[in-house]
């Protein structure tokens, strides 16, 4: 890892180093905080958990060939080369920012309310066509997910793509400190995480954070569609690229013709130029995606045609809008998160199917006081879009229910207080032909009903 000595890591996180003098110049492999990856010439930091500290392990990971760790006290590990540092945690956003800037790569960071991963994976799609783009795996986007993803980088990259989740104020700060993005592009803001952001504007000022620290000549690219970040007027100086349905819009899109579960076909306007694409994946928020994707696109230069390649070629990730087909069932998986918005649209998209279609639809976490309320709106909002079967399960739901009954009294909904009582009657509620989408928050453990479907 270029630049990445003992020396140079200390002075990175404000650490001292102790050990061997030949160590101190010599350059790390590889950074992990998994006892269980340590590999020869590693950087070890050691993490506290709830139940594990990982400086319990320092002594293990030596002898298995680290070259230095990280840690927060001399006791116990005076016999190996080690950096001590205040805080560990603090320590490794310092480190993996100082990485960044050695390899000074464009940076592409993505953060929003709903759709970060969907559209980090369209952005992905669409830069790989042009570029070697090491984009953030998984849900590797918070405090140490990000810093982990950047030490994944290399010199042979040549774009990084990061998403950022937060959840509280101040840690979009620290991810943003630590990305230093050259573009910088938000989804939306919605209702999430309200427990801690209290209401949308909450979530705007949390979110928009990250404008402190976007370089000086960069891009920044919103949902001009969304009305907090349609406001926003300018960046250090700078205009940002605003995207949506809208002709006033720099990227926009028209002609939108749904294909149902296969996509939805579009022409996308950038400028004065346009081009029709197949959004390989279901639901108008994928075709803002792609818009998303054509504005990072143009943004560094690809053409019309790498861009449509790129929309194009994406594929979907599991627990998220992931088509599956079992025994004649058709199953969207869509269980690895839940709010307002994207319950709402995923309904949207189940609504296109053919056949019988069955909404399993759980809990939605962390909306803070309105959560009562604001399942109700999202039951009055899909009951309104002649889904013959809704099966809720959770404790939260009766308020859905309740929505769902308010508009649609006809509509059969079966209630469930518990996962695995649903899981028993499951054989019973869905039958060939039919099309189910199974959508809650990540606690509700949904991933349970795609894996009994699809069996």
């Amino acid at each position: 890892m270029k630049q990445m000595t003992p020396e140079m890591i200390a002075k990175a996180c404000g650490g001292r180093y102790h050990g061997p003098e030949e160590i101190k110049h010599t350059e790390v492999t590889s950074v992990t905080t998994d006892s269980r990856k340590c590999e020869p010439g590693c950087l070890y930091i050691p993490m506290r958990g709830t139940r594990v500290d990982g400086h319990d392990y320092i002594p293990q990971v030596m002898e298995a060939g680290a070259l230095v760790t990280l840690t927060e006290h001399a006791e116990g590990v005076s016999e190996y080369p080690y950096i001590l540092v205040k805080d560990t945690a603090e320590a490794i956003q310092e480190i993996a920012g100082y990485y960044r800037r050695v390899l000074d790569l464009p940076v592409v960071s993505i953060t929003g309310s709903v759709g970060k991963t969907s559209t980090k994976e369209m952005i992905a799609a669409v830069l790989s066509q042009k570029f070697r783009v090491l984009k953030t795996l998984g849900n590797f986007n918070n405090n140490l997910g990000l810093p982990l993803t950047v030490f994944r980088l290399t010199e042979e990259d040549e774009i990084a793509v990061l998403e950022m989740g937060i959840s509280h104020f101040g840690e979009m700060t620290k991810l943003a400190e630590t990305a230093e993005p050259d573009t910088m592009v938000i989804t939306n803001i919605g209702e999430c995480h309200l427990e801690a952001l209290g209401d949308r504007d909450g979530v705007f000022k949390a979110k928009t954070e990250c404008f402190d620290y976007v370089r000086l000549n960069g891009t920044v690219i919103l949902n001009g569609e969304d009305d907090k970040l349609a406001a926003v007027e300018d960046v250090h100086a700078r205009r940002p690229i605003f995207y949506g349905m809208d002709p006033r819009f720099r990227v926009y899109a028209d002609e939108i013709c749904p294909q149902g579960l296969k996509g939805t076909r579009c022409t996308i306007h950038v400028d004065e130029e346009a081009f029709e694409v197949l959004v390989p994946l279901p639901g108008r928020h994928m075709v803002m995606n792609a818009l998303a994707g054509a504005a990072v696109g143009y943004t560094y230069g690809l053409t019309a045609e790498e861009i449509k390649a790129g929309i194009e070629s994406l594929e979907s990730l599991a627990g998220r809008l992931h088509i599956l087909e079992k025994n004649g069932v058709t199953v969207i998986d869509d269980c690895y998160n839940a709010n307002p918005m994207s319950m709402k649209a995923s309904v949207g998209i189940l609504k296109e199917a053919e056949g019988r279609r069955i909404a399993i639809l759980g809990d939605m976490g962390e909306l803070g006081k309105t959560e009562a309320a604001l399942h109700r709106e999202v039951g009055e909002a899909v009951g309104t879009m002649g889904i013959e079967r809704f099966v809720l399960v959770g404790s939260l739901v009766k308020n859905l229910a309740d929505g769902i009954a308010a508009v649609s009294p006809e509509t059969e909904v079966l209630q469930f207080d518990e996962l695995e009582t649903a899981l028993e009657k499951l054989p019973e509620l869905v039958q060939e032909g039919d099309t189910v989408l199974v959508k809650a928050s990540h606690f509700m453990h949904f991933e349970k009903i795609v894996e009994k479907l699809t069996v």
